[in-house]
């Protein structure tokens, strides 16, 4: 089974920077869609970034010109590097990847478990 495992999440102060790193293991046929998802206290899940597998992103608005998504396909890996981080960035940074494992093969959404990212004014 694909599992996702997030390492990078931190305490940092306003207007430093963090590196989010998500790798995928398991049965993988190939990646689709990498992305990352976040989800502030009381707040709903909303879309950080997301990279195809030809390296098309898209970025939230509030993102845009701070955080850059990249992946490396030989090592199943995605990263979010943010830069001048803000307090309102807080939030449990969740991975996200729409894949084929196999076998049998088979289209699938794998989440990872989330990292807390804490940024202090």
């Amino acid at each position: 089974q694909v599992q996702l495992l997030e390492s990078g999440g931190g305490l940092v102060q306003s207007g430093g920077s963090l590196r989010l790193s998500c790798a995928a293991s398991g049965s993988i046929v190939s990646i689709n869609v990498m992305g990352w998802y976040r989800q502030a206290p009381g707040k709903q899940r909303e879309l950080v970034a997301r990279i195809s597998s030809g390296g098309s992103t898209n970025y939230a608005d509030s993102m845009k010109g701070r955080f850059t998504i990249s992946r490396d396909n030989a090592k199943n890996t995605v990263y979010l590097q943010m830069n001048s981080l803000k307090p309102e960035d807080t939030a449990v940074y969740y991975c996200n990847m729409e894949l084929v494992e196999g076998l049998p093969y088979r289209y699938r959404e794998v989440w990872g478990q989330g990292t807390l990212v804490t940024v202090s004014s």
